[in-house]
């Protein structure tokens, strides 16, 4: 999870290995689900609560979206 206001840097930068280092240990480098907030302070809010909710409702979130968890990165020209 996380906010950024540059979605294409953010994928290259998990591509690359770099970012958090949650996922640098995990090899977090797939974008299986993604939100669109024309305010940050929004998307912020939304992550916020989205922190609090379970894995499973995490998990029914993203296979509602993409059930096939495939790559989203695709998706965006990248």
């Amino acid at each position: 999870m996380g906010v950024t206001n540059d979605l294409s840097r953010r994928v290259w930068e998990r591509k690359e290995g770099r970012g958090s280092e949650h996922a640098q240990r995990y090899g977090i480098d797939r974008l299986v689900y993604y939100e669109n907030y024309p305010d940050m302070r929004d998307a912020i809010q939304r992550e916020c609560n989205l922190k609090h909710w379970s894995r499973a409702s995490k998990t029914k979130l993203i296979f509602d979206m993409n059930p096939a968890w495939r790559d989203l990165c695709e998706d965006l020209n990248m």
